[in-house]
């Protein structure tokens, strides 16, 4: 099985490494589906918005609700993310090099959101790489039956993770 997962210690940190490895890895030609999250910072110091990038090129989806600087419950908008879901659903369909899905958390743990697109990837021979924290990762563990192999947060060996995967793969075919 092709699947990797990183974690990494500080907040929002797996979202930058996630997303510096999918602009290196479009920027040399291959076809990268999934999601990567860009956190903002709000004018009026709540919350960070959260926004996710539909790979290759597709749309910037705001996948978190704004519920007031008060709220301490969570703020994803699950039609958003089930939206999100669709997108890269179909993009997959149409083939690629690799998924990156920004984050197992929640919903993936609770077997919704990107928890079929990453079997379907899996099935279909492409390599996964998904970012988690500390709180979903025996949830993600239990999906993946002890498969997936666990990558420091660092691009360069994502990247050659990948690249491995790649080449075990053109050698078999």
């Amino acid at each position: 099985m092709r699947l990797a997962y990183t974690m990494a210690p500080g907040r929002g940190d797996t979202d930058l490494i996630l997303f510096k490895l999918a602009t290196q890895l479009v920027s040399r030609g291959l076809r990268c589906c999934g999601t990567v999250q860009i956190n903002s910072e709000r004018a009026d110091t709540g919350p960070c918005d959260m926004d996710v990038q539909v790979l290759p090129e597709g749309p910037v989806l705001r996948i978190s609700q704004h519920l007031g600087r008060s709220s301490r419950g969570c703020r994803l908008d699950p039609a958003a993310l089930e939206t999100a879901v669709g997108l890269v659903s179909a993009e997959l369909s149409m083939g690629a090099d690799v998924l990156i899905v920004n984050k197992f958390g929640k919903h993936e743990a609770e077997g919704r959101g990107f928890r079929g697109v990453i079997a379907e990837a899996l099935s279909m021979g492409i390599p996964v790489i998904v970012g988690i924290n500390a709180l979903n990762l025996p949830a993600f563990e239990v999906f993946a039956e002890g498969m997936a192999a666990s990558l420091p947060p660092d691009v360069s060996r994502l990247d050659a993770w990948l690249s491995e995967c790649i080449a075990k793969k053109v050698a078999a075919a």
